[in-house]
């Protein structure tokens, strides 16, 4: 043999494989948005959102604490008849 053998050719190129995504999150998609007028409408509907939530869990709480069924919201319950009895003395 001559001086250094045969290099070997180079192998098929491997081939790039793209990453499974691990879950995939349920729900729609939503883009912020980037104009201020409206950022300030966005903010005001989750402010309004979480108000009209938190009054429906309160009138649940006030009826569960009236029948005595529902216990996982009677300390919610409490807060809102403390929270009544303080406004209606002023």
């Amino acid at each position: 043999m001559a001086q250094g053998g045969l290099k070997k050719s180079a192998g098929p190129a491997k081939k790039k494989t793209h990453k499974k995504q691990e879950k995939m999150r349920k729900g729609s998609r939503q883009i912020a948005p980037k104009q201020t007028t409206l950022v300030k409408q966005r903010a005001l509907e989750k402010k309004l959102t979480a108000q009209i939530n938190k009054n429906i869990e309160k009138q649940m709480s006030v009826k569960a604490n009236a029948v005595g069924k529902l216990t996982i919201m009677k300390k919610l319950a409490e807060e809102t008849a403390t929270a009544d009895k303080k406004n209606k003395k002023k």
